[in-house]
């Protein structure tokens, strides 16, 4: 058996509405599923979510507020008053800024936009900020990306003579802020269409009913802060990004120009996940590590040496982003293991002086790809008495739900779901641990602390072609809510299996089903390797590709998982050193069996020191092996041993090591024939000397010296000769006995039978053993006059 990594979830497919889908759009099979399995059931909306017919963008004055937001903005621009923006440092805030200082700059507005710094203000709008606004004569402040919890904040606004415009698309809290317009799709009371937009959605829809029409070429930054900020990929959001991607592959933009050739990028090959692993991070940068202006200015710049030296300066900020991070996640790591084991915490809530604020939630990613937990991931300032932080969930554990139930310690904070950011007190730091842990206890499970892989479907390996794969691509954009798709292939054989890499710390496989083969790549998985015996039937997920090599384009497999149901034989007869074993075999749930004690002192301490001795049938019998890995070190006396061992019993694998000092196989076991010749030449010629006989006889007959002397000492055993002094004769008064009555025959007999069987057969008769043992399908005697 091999344990995949993660609790496999497979979509079932209604197989009537895929048929309809593929009848009615002539797709294939493999694509009318994974419409299906999205909720794009019927033809009009998989027409709809492939070829964008009929999707338009819905009229932006659908928002609550927009018309009292446009008026009052319109008016500004007419009076000539200053207007700030009020944005966020990641990059939906960024691109949300970018994308309303465009718009208004355009509509001839006196505007400049401000962000707050993440290290001495904290996420959202604050008092000072405001209150500095008002002193350098702003009247009017746009928020994008933030605000929705800025009751206080408001408030103060208000107080300040500020006109505040709020556009936010946060999780609102139970009271909402009173600023002139709120326009936010998830308010209560809003009738707006589609609830899931970025903050930049949310801004660019302003654009949209500031202008009057669509923006288009504000779709590219849009679809980079939508992308950024991992909101659903569906409705709207779908139709910002697949039109943004399009025109950022050919964008005049110079900032983003700029980044692209820095990081040697052509700009015609961009994708979701070009934006989602290079552009995003890069912009995100500055602001982790201190002010996220360069960001804006960047995408603002229309000067390309500036946009160049902004590109080099954020890409050395990324560097520093990396290498922080991976500084921070090492040292998180060693804390969670040395002070709050994940036995013990079913939310890990870690924080220490020095880390930087603005990687923290990357780090608390890290922590629940490693651990598997809720995170929540805090600097702390010890002369401030406060600690600021970020936190990454799991499926199951709501996070804006359970720390909306510590507001009382928790004086700033927002998020969704499944991330979140906050503020609080040192003070109150083992309180929300102790909260969260409490909740968490009663919300999860045991089986919710073991990751998730959700998979579109079982593909059987005939339906992934080229042609399938192509109409796959039509699914792109990819991201939340449309993943890329990943499938399971069940019980395919595999043909081919190998480590790649410098490291060899890749898989590279191919596997078959039905006359159809796929190759596959495990990047990282090459430790499987070890764990995968080459005769099993194998169950992969992962995504499915066009691989392009040499003018040859080819279906392949990133695997991500592998399963194997069955037990599995691993064959490692042939090791002579005995410390590969240890490394070749997993330690936990492992039994090294030996039958004979004294073989056990040739093994290297640690198996000598695990092995058990089975050296009766009872023992063998009553062992218990279900679930475990069993290594028979050294050859049983019987076959007999092996099948009371494994009858009825359930084990996970077999390694076959059958270690044995002396060989019997490759010494003849003389026939009843060579018995017959042989007792006849000793009554016609006898006595004889044997020493002075052997080699003639040897030469003669064409055996080996020491299968005469076997013989010899047969016949002296059941008393048909005698030896005396080398010479042998027969002995005229024995009784008639068969060969089988002496114990020297039966002993080689049994060791040649065992040996031949267990440890020179070939490793489809070894496994053919094993499973009628294991299985009890075929009978033990049958199986070996089929060997024989």
């Amino acid at each position: 058996m091999l344990q995949s990594k993660t609790r496999w979830i497979v979509r079932k497919s209604d197989e009537e509405k895929q048929s309809l889908l593929v009848q009615q759009l002539n797709i294939t099979p493999l694509l009318a599923s994974l419409l299906v399995n999205r909720g794009i059931e019927s033809p009009e909306l998989a027409q709809s979510f492939l070829f964008d017919q009929n999707s338009e963008f819905h009229d932006p004055f659908l928002l609550a507020d927009m018309e009292i937001a446009v008026s009052r903005i319109k008016k500004a621009i007419d009076n000539e008053e200053p207007i700030l923006i009020f944005g966020d440092y990641d990059a939906d805030g960024v691109t949300s800024t970018t994308v309303m200082m465009k718009v208004l700059r355009e509509l001839g507005a006196n505007v400049e936009f401000y962000i707050p710094n993440r290290f001495t203000e904290g996420y959202g709008p604050n008092i000072p900020a405001f209150q500095y606004a008002a002193e350098i004569g702003i009247k009017l402040i746009i928020t994008v990306d933030t605000g929705i919890a800025a009751v206080k904040e408001a408030a103060a606004a208000a107080e300040f003579g500020l006109d505040l415009i709020i556009t936010d698309h946060h999780e609102p809290g139970a009271e909402l802020p009173k600023a002139l317009a709120i326009i936010h799709p998830k308010i209560e009371g809003s009738h707006y269409p589609f609830r899931e937009l970025a903050g930049v959605g949310v801004a660019f829809k302003l654009a949209h009913a500031l202008y009057g029409k669509l923006p288009e070429h504000l779709l590219e930054i849009a679809a980079i802060g939508t992308i950024a900020d991992l909101v659903s990929l569906k409705g709207e959001n779908r139709l910002i990004v697949k039109r943004g991607l399009n025109r950022l592959r050919s964008t005049n933009n110079v900032g983003l120009t700029a980044l692209l050739k820095q990081n040697k990028v052509d700009p015609g090959s961009v994708t979701e996940e070009t934006v989602g692993f290079l552009i995003a991070p890069r912009l995100n940068a500055a602001g982790r590590l201190d002010s996220a202006d360069p960001a804006v200015d960047l995408l603002l710049t229309e000067d390309i040496f500036e946009a160049e030296a902004i590109a080099e300066e954020i890409e050395q900020m990324n560097k520093e982003r990396q290498a922080l991070v991976s500084k921070i996640s090492e040292e998180a790591i060693r804390l969670v293991e040395e002070n709050y084991p994940i036995d013990e915490n079913a939310v890990l809530v870690i924080g220490e002086e020095g880390w930087n604020a603005g990687v923290v939630g990357i780090v608390a990613s890290k922590l629940v790809e490693r651990f598997y937990r809720p995170v929540i991931c805090l600097s702390f300032d010890r002369e401030k008495g406060i600690a600021k932080g970020s936190a990454r969930s799991i499926f199951g554990f709501d996070l804006f739900k359970n720390l909306s139930e510590c507001r009382d310690i928790l004086p700033h904070f927002g998020g969704h779901p499944m991330a979140a950011g906050m503020t609080l007190k040192l003070d109150h730091v083992d309180e929300l641990r102790k909260r969260l842990n409490l909740a968490a206890k009663e919300q999860l499970t045991d089986e919710d602390f073991i990751p998730v892989t959700t998979l579109d479907g079982t593909v059987n390996m005939s339906e992934i072609h080229l042609t399938a794969l192509e109409e796959m691509q039509m699914l792109a954009p990819f991201g939340m809510d449309n993943p890329k798709p990943k499938i399971l292939i069940k019980d395919a054989s595999i043909s081919n299996m190998r480590k790649i890499g410098s490291d060899q710390n890749h898989l590279k496989i191919t596997i078959e089903s039905e006359g159809s083969t796929l190759d596959g790549v495990g990047f990282g998985l090459g430790e499987l390797y070890e764990h995968i015996s080459p005769y099993s039937k194998i169950s992969v997920i992962g995504e499915l590709s066009i691989n392009e090599w040499n003018n040859i384009r080819k279906p392949q497999i990133f695997l991500q998982d592998a399963a194997i149901q069955d037990w599995q034989l691993f064959d490692i007869r042939g090791i002579k050193r005995f410390e590969q074993l240890i490394d070749l075999i997993p330690k936990e749930q492992s039994k090294w069996i030996v039958f004979n004690k004294e073989n056990a002192m040739k093994f290297p301490t640690y198996i000598n020191e695990n092995m058990i001795t089975v050296s009766s049938y009872d023992e063998a019998a009553a062992l218990n092996i279900n679930q475990e890995n069993v290594i028979l070190t050294d050859l049983p006396p019987s076959k007999d041993f092996l099948s009371k061992l494994f009858s009825g019993k359930n084990p996970s694998r077999v390694y076959a090591h059958f270690y044995k000092e002396e060989s019997a196989f490759f010494s003849t076991l003389p026939k009843r024939d060579h018995f017959k010749w042989f007792y006849a030449l000793i009554l016609k010629k006898g006595p004889f000397s044997l020493q002075e006989y052997r080699d003639n006889i040897a030469k003669h007959k064409g055996w080996s010296k020491e299968s005469i002397d076997f013989m010899s000492q047969v016949f002296l055993e059941l008393d048909f000769v005698k030896i005396n002094n080398g010479n042998i004769s027969v002995n005229t008064t024995s009784q008639k006995r068969d060969l089988t009555d002496s114990h020297i025959y039966e002993q080689r007999r049994k060791q040649y039978a065992i040996e031949s069987e267990l440890l020179y057969s070939t490793y489809q008769q070894l496994k053919s053993y094993f499973d009628s043992v294991i299985q009890g399908s075929v009978k033990i005697e049958e199986e070996v006059k089929e060997w024989t």
